[in-house]
């Protein structure tokens, strides 16, 4: 059994069902402090939080991820306990095994790799790793870049451990992210008996016009690195439940996944144009959850490119696919950030597992990357 998949084996047995740490912080911080790093845990609220780091100097290196993990669902649908690993024909079993324990075992032993062959490297090595990525995320990463900003400790690389790759490890990475603005809209009508139409306003009639505009719109084209961004309705409600009585309001729930092509006051501002053009009255809370970021090619990306290729011989792609990560946050203090991890194919359900052979190499990929960016 190698380090890396022994030290995934410690972190899958503890059950760190969001926002619950138990203890997977403690095992990874006793690998780190006889390496030389300084271990700095950040409690808050419910959410266990752990900086650690190792040198003073430039360019710092940081690892990023999270210990916790989603619910199990039916324990009796896992063909063995989530929370045993479990090795059956190459393929590790775990609740967290891919998504993301897997990911902070290979970080530690590409780290111990790396610093064994290179104790002298220049710059420094860093992790970040929360608790709370999985659950609500409010007291995990978003927390921890507040106190590294207001300290004045930037981050010049960063690797957040998500499963990134869809065939084969390293066979994609995301450099970057879509932002997230969700909004409520409720439309006002009058409510009113549906067999006198002429003294209702129905809300759902008047606001179908402007549901078909909003979803006609092109927002942006997109650029290099992302899609045109979307919008999407996610839930509508109107009515009081009987048959013969028309709504004096409808809800709308809905989402935009942007890009750097739009801006969030753009967006909003056109959204707003759209409903005052069609003449409804209305009342709209916005939520943004997540600004865009974007890493293009340069240090970071040709230096895990290449370790990529070099271990796995595959040539990775470029991507800013899926949902959002704690990648946005830590974008706000850190230049170049990007996505490396295992596949994606089982995390959050049922009998989730990751390669043995993966957890090996993606430890090899991150030591390589460290070499190149801290030795040549």
């Amino acid at each position: 059994m190698s380090e890396t998949l022994q030290l995934a084996h410690q972190l899958i047995s503890r059950r760190s069902l969001t926002p619950a740490d138990d203890g997977c912080l403690d095992i990874i911080g006793a690998r780190l402090a006889p390496l030389g790093f300084s271990l700095e845990k950040m409690r808050c609220g419910e959410v266990d939080n752990l900086w650690a780091r190792r040198g003073n100097a430039g360019p710092l290196v940081c690892f990023a991820g999270h210990t916790d993990v989603v619910p199990t669902g039916p324990l009796d649908r896992w063909d063995s306990n989530p929370f045993t690993p479990a090795v059956r024909d190459g393929m590790l079993y775990g609740r967290g095994a891919a998504d993301m324990k897997g990911s902070l075992a290979a970080f530690v032993t590409a780290i111990e790799k790396f610093i064994a062959g290179h104790p002298q490297h220049r710059g420094s090595v860093a992790l970040l790793l929360t608790s709370d990525e999985e659950g609500v995320a409010v007291d995990g990463t978003v927390r921890m870049v507040e106190a590294l900003r207001q300290r004045n400790e930037p981050i010049d690389y960063c690797i957040v451990g998500e499963p990134t790759s869809v065939a084969k490890t390293g066979d994609t990475i995301k450099n970057g992210r879509r932002g997230s603005l969700s909004g409520t809209l409720t439309v006002k009508g009058v409510q009113g008996h549906i067999a006198y139409p002429h003294l209702v306003r129905n809300p759902i009639h008047l606001t179908a016009p402007a549901i078909a505009e909003l979803a006609a719109t092109v927002w942006d084209e997109g650029n290099e690195y992302f899609p045109p961004t979307s919008w999407q309705i996610s839930n509508i409600h109107g009515g009081t439940g009987a048959a013969n009585v028309v709504p004096g309001t409808v809800e709308i729930l809905f989402n935009f996944r942007f890009s750097t092509a739009s801006t969030v006051d753009g967006l909003k501002s056109k959204f707003c144009a759209i409903l005052d053009r069609h003449g409804l009255e209305y009342d709209l809370r916005w939520e943004l959850s997540g600004s865009p970021y974007l890493t293009p090619r340069g240090n970071l990306v040709d230096a895990v490119s290449a370790a990529i290729r070099e271990v796995t011989g595959v040539t990775t792609e470029l991507s800013t696919s899926g949902g959002t990560s704690d990648g946005r946050f830590i974008a706000g203090i850190c230049p170049q950030v990007i996505e490396l991890g295992p596949l994606n194919a089982t995390i959050h359900k049922i009998n989730e597992c990751v390669a043995v052979a993966d957890l090996d190499a993606l430890s090899e990929i991150y030591r390589l990357t460290l070499v190149k960016l801290l030795t040549e």
